[in-house]
């Protein structure tokens, strides 16, 4: 007995870790080598965009091009303040930007928890019919958009944009991708609590899906802020045309000046560039884990 006690027990072997097949040094570097250039032909654009708004008129277009200029002209960024009304232009693309990304972020996150976590008929055949509305080209409707605003007497106004942009079937379709992946159990548990289902969407479903949240907002401040057609239809008066609008005022009927039209893009991009940095880790988040379940 004593044997027996004083003896050591033996213990089960852990299992071999899993690990995942091993890149060889090639492989990566040919990986990086790849995603570098994909990266710098993306950036290509925007680095022709800043060379050209610091060069004069006639040495945007030479062919080579030439991506250094030979003469830095600094002075555009300070000419187009007092060629055009570019303060007001940005604000006014800022204003309208700002209302639609709020309107769509709330109406698609309230409109995905229905289609998500709220069970009644026919609610998976009005999503798909809902979701196939992003087939159809904006082409096919614009008239019947504008004939119903001009009825409206919204035209010239920027309630015609806010107005038809405050839905957007894309939203809907983030938002019920992210909303899929939270467990049912918690809504149950706030229904026994005695939670109405606005309170479980206002309390539950919305702290917990911040990274969507943020990736729909920006997704639809940049195509806002972007959105050229929409305000070039309904807007006409000079005081109310957004940054997209106002670099139109450089197209002439002879010529073209294309550096200041450059300047303007570069100023143009530089909100959106700040926005994204400071909400880049939400964005990548909200994107990568809107479709862990279908």
């Amino acid at each position: 007995m004593t044997l027996l006690r004083d003896a050591p027990v033996a213990t089960p072997a852990e299992p071999p870790a899993v690990t995942g097949p091993r890149r060889g040094p090639l492989r990566t570097a040919l990986a990086y080598a790849g995603l570098t250039a994909v990266t710098l032909l993306v950036l290509l654009p925007f680095g022709w965009m800043v060379s050209a708004s610091l060069k004069r008129d006639n040495q945007v277009l030479t062919v080579p091009i030439e991506w250094i200029p030979r003469e830095f002209r600094w002075s555009n960024f300070t000419e187009i303040w007092e060629r055009v009304p570019m303060l007001t232009y940005l604000g006014n693309s800022a204003l309208l930007a700002a209302a639609v990304t709020f309107l769509q972020v709330l109406t698609g996150s309230f409109a995905a928890y229905g289609f998500a976590k709220v069970r009644f008929p026919g609610r998976d055949a009005l999503f798909l019919a809902y979701i196939g509305t992003i087939a159809v080209p904006w082409q096919a409707y614009m008239v019947p958009q504008y004939i119903m605003m001009q009825r409206a007497e919204l035209t010239d106004t920027y309630w015609s944009i806010i107005l038809l942009q405050a839905f957007g079937a894309f939203g809907v379709f983030l938002m019920r991708q992210y909303y899929m992946s939270i467990p049912d159990e918690l809504c149950e548990a706030a229904r026994i609590d005695g939670l109405s289902e606005y309170g479980i969407w206002w309390r539950v479903m919305l702290p917990l899906s911040r990274p969507a949240l943020a990736a729909l907002a920006l997704l639809t401040f940049v195509g806002t802020w972007n959105d050229y057609m929409g305000p070039f239809i309904y807007l006409t008066s000079n005081e109310l045309w957004t940054v997209q609008l106002g670099l139109r005022s450089f197209v002439g009927q002879f010529e073209t000046e294309y550096a200041m039209i450059m300047t303007g893009a570069a100023l143009s991009v530089l909100p959106i560039l700040v926005i994204f940095l400071f909400g880049q880790r939400y964005f990548i988040r909200g994107i990568a884990t809107s479709g862990l379940k279908g």
